[in-house]
C-alpha cells in the first residue's frame, strides 16, 4: 500500500474543506508546490491534487499549479472538474499520470464507459466516488444522488481502470478514523484497485487499511497538522507490504 498526502486547492493555495463543505475552508499553505516538494523530500511517490473551484465549477480551474505540482517529479493523481475528454486531455498533457473523474461518470455513465475503453487511456483513468451517508455525491460534494458506492464499485469490476478514489465525506477532515467497514466493503466489490481517504488520524489508521490491502491512502488534515509525520506513514505502509 501508498500513502498519497493530499494537496486540495483553493485560490491556489492548499486548503482542506471539512466535510467537504465550501463554508468550513482551513488554509494551510499559500505555495503547493513548495508543499510537492517537502511531500516529495519526505518520501511520497505519488500525490493525491483535488481542483475544489474546478469541482464545484466543472471545468478544471487550477491548471497553472497542477503543472508546476506535475513538475516537482512526483506522480499525480488529479481530479477536480473533469467532465469531457478535453480536461482529460489537459490535465494528462499537464504531467497528470492517473485522471479522476466523478461527477460527469455518475451522470453520463455511457460516456464514461466509452472513455475508459479508448486504448490511449488504458488504465489512466479513475472513477471518483465520494459517500456521504452510504450515498454518493457529485458537483463538489454539493449534491446527492441515490447511487452507492459499492453497487457502481461492482459495475466496474472488470473494466481496465487504474483505480476507484473513495471518500468518505462524512471523515473527511474530521480526524475522526476512517470508514474502515465501508472500504473494506468496497474493496471487496471490485477487482480495480481501492484508494481510500476520508479521516485518515493515525498510524493505526494506516495500519488497519493496509490489512485491507488498499492500492493506497490519501491522508490530508493529520499530516498538515502534525498529527502524523508523512515519513512514518509510508513506512507503515511499505512495511505492510514487505509482510505479505
Amino acid at each position: 500500500m501508498d500513502v498519497l498526502p493530499a494537496i486540495d486547492l483553493l485560490g491556489g493555495k492548499c486548503v482542506r474543506l471539512v466535510q467537504g463543505r465550501y463554508d468550513r475552508v482551513i488554509e494551510y499553505e499559500r505555495d503547493p508546490v513548495e508543499v510537492a516538494n517537502r511531500f516529495r523530500d519526505a518520501g511520497a511517490r505519488w500525490l493525491h491534487v483535488v481542483d475544489l473551484e474546478g469541482a464545484r465549477s466543472g471545468r478544471i480551474v487550477n491548471l497553472d499549479a497542477l503543472q508546476q505540482i506535475s513538475a516537482t517529479g512526483v506522480h499525480v493523481e488529479f481530479g477536480g472538474g473533469v467532465r469531457d475528454e478535453n480536461a482529460i486531455r489537459a490535465a494528462l498533457d499537464a504531467g497528470v499520470e492517473r485522471v479522476i473523474i466523478g461527477t460527469r461518470a455518475l451522470e453520463d455513465w455511457e460516456w464514461f464507459e466509452s472513455v475508459v475503453h479508448q486504448p490511449q487511456l488504458l488504465n489512466q483513468l479513475s472513477l471518483g466516488l465520494d459517500a456521504r451517508l452510504g450515498q454518493l455525491a457529485t458537483h463538489g460534494w454539493t449534491k446527492i444522488t441515490q447511487q452507492s458506492a459499492v453497487g457502481v464499485a461492482e459495475t466496474v469490476a472488470d473494466w481496465p481502470l487504474a483505480t476507484i478514489c473513495y471518500t468518505d465525506i462524512a471523515r473527511d477532515g474530521m480526524l475522526l478514523g476512517p470508514n474502515i467497514e465501508a472500504i473494506r466493503d468496497l474493496a471487496a466489490a471490485s477487482a480495480v484497485p481501492v484508494v481510500a481517504a476520508g479521516g485518515v488520524t493515525s498510524l493505526d489508521d494506516v495500519r488497519q487499511l493496509a490489512e485491507i490491502q488498499l492500492e493506497a491512502v490519501v491522508i490530508g488534515r493529520a499530516i498538515y497538522e502534525g498529527g502524523i509525520d508523512l515519513k512514518d506513514a509510508l513506512e507503515v505502509a511499505y512495511r505492510s507490504d514487505a509482510g505479505r
